[in-house]
Order: C-alpha cells, then sequence, then structure tokens
C-alpha cells in the first residue's frame, strides 16, 4: 500500500462517527441504569413505610 493511501485511509472519518455514537448511547444507556436504581430504592423506602402504616392501622366496624 502506498503511503498516500495509507493516509487517505487514516484521514477517514466514517468511523470515528459509529464510535462516537457507540460511547454516547452507553453513555446514555449507564445513566438510566443509574438513575432507575436510585428511583427503585426509593420507591421501595416509601412503599415500606406506606406497608408500615398501613398495617398499624385498626378498623372500626360499628357506627
Amino acid at each position: 500500500m502506498e503511503m498516500g493511501q495509507l493516509r487517505k485511509r487514516f484521514a477517514e472519518e466514517d468511523g470515528a462517527v459509529t464510535v462516537d455514537w457507540v460511547v454516547l448511547t452507553a453513555s446514555i444507556v449507564s445513566l438510566g441504569m443509574i438513575v432507575g436504581g436510585v428511583i427503585w430504592g426509593e420507591a421501595d423506602n416509601a412503599a415500606m413505610d406506606v406497608a408500615s402504616f398501613l398495617g398499624s392501622q385498626s378498623v372500626s366496624t360499628s357506627f
């Protein structure tokens, strides 16, 4: 391969765009998983608080 062809091959940016999209997509997915984990944990805590409160209540059957 000639030196000119080699330089042309290294100057191409088509593959670099693909790598950029892969990195961007992986970052968005990772951020979504982190946020989802935080929300999941907080929702679990809130559900446990509600269950505890409802479990401690008594029902009056007389008027």
